[in-house]
Parts: C-alpha cells; sequence; structure tokens
C-alpha cells in the first residue's frame, strides 16, 4: 500500500506542478475544473445522490462559467457563502449527525457541500493568478497540519477527538499538528526567498498576535473539514470516497481539509489587505 501512495503522489506532482509553474491560466482552471468535478461526484456519491455523474457534470459547467466570467467581488460571495455553510450547517452537524440520507434536508445539505467545494476550487484559481507559490504557501499549512497530527497523535494520542467519527485522532494529535503550523507558518516568514506567502501578508497586516490567530484558527478548520468528510464516509459505509487515486483514495479524501481552509484563508487575505 505504501508504494501505491508513493508511485501516485509522484505521478500526481509530475502532472500538478509544472502546470501551476510552467502552464497556462487556460490549463490552471482546466486541470481544477477536473478535479473539481471529480470531487463533486465523489461528494455526491457519499450523499447517496441518484444522479451523480450528470449532476456532477453540470456542477463543472457552473464551475466553469464562474472561473472565465466571474470577478474576485463575485468570488469572494461564493467562498463567504462556503464559509457561512460550515459555521452553520457542517459543524453542527459534527455533534447533531447528518439528516437521513433522503430527506430534502440531505440534498440541501449536499448542495451546500457542492457550493463550499466550489468555493475551495475558485480560490485555488485566485490564490495561483497572484503566484504559484502563494497559493502553495496556504495548502501547505493543510499539509504540515494533517502530517503533525499524525506523528503527535501517534506519539502522544490518549483523548480521543471525534471517537464516533474518526477514531484515529487525538486531542494530542490536533495540538500537535496546530504547533506545528505555527512553527512552519512563523518561519517561513523568516525566509527571504519566500517573500510572497500567506503568512507573510497576514503578519504585515496584522503583527504576530494576527499571525497566531489567523494560523490557529486554520489549523482547526482543516481537521474540521477531515472530520465532516470522515463522517459522511462513515454514514455511507466507505471506507474512501472512490478509489481514482491509488492508495489514496479519491479526490475528495485528499481535498476534504483543504475545502474549508482556502475559502477562509481567501476571506482573510481580502480582509487583512483592506
Amino acid at each position: 500500500m505504501l508504494y501505491l501512495r508513493i508511485i501516485t503522489a509522484i505521478v500526481l506532482l509530475a502532472v500538478v506542478l509544472p502546470v501551476m509553474f510552467l502552464g497556462s491560466t487556460i490549463s490552471v482552471n482546466v486541470l481544477c475544473a477536473v478535479f473539481f468535478v471529480v470531487a463533486c461526484w465523489e461528494s455526491l456519491r457519499l450523499f447517496a445522490h441518484r444522479l451523480a455523474i450528470p449532476v456532477a457534470i453540470i456542477w463543472g459547467a457552473i464551475y466553469s462559467w464562474l472561473v472565465f466570467t466571474s470577478s474576485a467581488q463575485q468570488i469572494v460571495v461564493v467562498a463567504l457563502i462556503g464559509s457561512l455553510a460550515w459555521s452553520t450547517q457542517f459543524i453542527p452537524a459534527l455533534k447533531t449527525g447528518l439528516p437521513e440520507r433522503d430527506s430534502v434536508k440531505n440534498r440541501l445539505l449536499s448542495a451546500l457541500y457542492g457550493i463550499s467545494i466550489m468555493a475551495c476550487f475558485l480560490v485555488m484559481t485566485q490564490f495561483q493568478r497572484h503566484s504559484p507559490v502563494y497559493l502553495l504557501s496556504v495548502m501547505a499549512l493543510v499539509w504540515v497540519a494533517d502530517i503533525g497530527a499524525y506523528f503527535c497523535g501517534k506519539a502522544l494520542g490518549k483523548r480521543k477527538l471525534a471517537p464516533t467519527i474518526s477514531p484515529g485522532k487525538s486531542w494530542e494529535g490536533a495540538i500537535g499538528g496546530c504547533l506545528c503550523v505555527l512553527l512552519v507558518g512563523s518561519g517561513s516568514t523568516m525566509i527571504p526567498a519566500l517573500g510572497d506567502t500567506f503568512s507573510l501578508t497576514v503578519l504585515q497586516r496584522w503583527g504576530w498576535g494576527g499571525l497566531v490567530i489567523a494560523l490557529t484558527v486554520l489549523s482547526a478548520v482543516s481537521v474540521v473539514g477531515d472530520l465532516f468528510e470522515s463522517l459522511l464516509k462513515r454514514r455511507a459505509s466507505m471506507k474512501d470516497s472512490s478509489h481514482l487515486l491509488p492508495g489514496h483514495g479519491g479526490v475528495l479524501d485528499r481535498v476534504d481539509a483543504l475545502i474549508p481552509v482556502l475559502p477562509l484563508a481567501f476571506l482573510l487575505d481580502i480582509v487583512s489587505k483592506l
């Protein structure tokens, strides 16, 4: 299994990184659109939608239209809707549970999650236009939180974070992941070669206190994104969102923590520049 994860990761990096750093805006948008449609299809399957493929294609058409026609202000609106959905629907669901799979509320929740995924990928294109490094500086925070949580949880984990949703996660792991994010995010601001990153932008506008708060919130939100997808998979009795990425599961499994983080980071980025 490990060798499959490594091979798949190498292939993905071989495709994604050249497009990010050497490709045109159109190629980046097309790549994001492909991943978005796949993530939507996987999400619709988890919500037990009977027409997952055609509905995912419709979502893809809407997404593509927004990418090529919308202004930054319109993307702010989508990001705001996505972030509000997390605070009012998805986070409470971690405590109250999900609605019945055949209910109207489940369909509405599915639509809101689709908007959240769309907001995530739209923000990717916006940060990419700023610079590939800027986009990676936000995504890396999520990866650091995940890796830090894994190793800290393995070494120190005793208190379960959400035993009925994801038994492997612990409070010690989550806190350890957050500390790793604070360390890496703060440290990156002191590297001259990384002169255009999200962390440095926040530091310059809000100081060290603001940076610590922003990184802590984003780290916590990344955990929430991961837990919500785990909740969906547990209800659907599925280990992975799909098997499209050998050793990794599906696209949604790889971006679940990014879904709430990127829109929120985008809104913080906008506010910090006012």
